[in-house]
């Protein structure tokens, strides 16, 4: 799982402590990462980054689902266990 983030975005800040969260929990099962779009520009455009925040689960190193924006803890757990049947 990839977070695509900028540091002047407040979702931005309002998501990260819902992941970090989701970590503790989904830890075994799931990386979690962080992309700053400004450090690494080139990255931001080889996935298609047009806002922030936008999270890409990777399976077997492609996108397999994405969502943009600022969800709620519940919902991004619902998102994962959605995405994590398959595997």
């Amino acid at each position: 799982l990839v977070d695509f983030y900028a540091e002047w975005c407040g979702p931005c800040h309002a998501l990260t402590p819902r992941l970090e969260l989701l970590e503790e929990e989904y830890g075994d099962k799931v990386v979690f990462a962080k992309l700053n779009i400004d450090e690494s520009p080139a990255k931001a455009s080889e996935y298609n980054i047009r806002s922030v925040p936008t999270v890409k689960l990777f399976k077997n190193g492609n996108v397999a689902d994405e969502f943009i924006g600022l969800m709620h803890e519940d919902e991004i757990r619902e998102w994962l266990d959605r995405n994590l049947q398959n595997v």
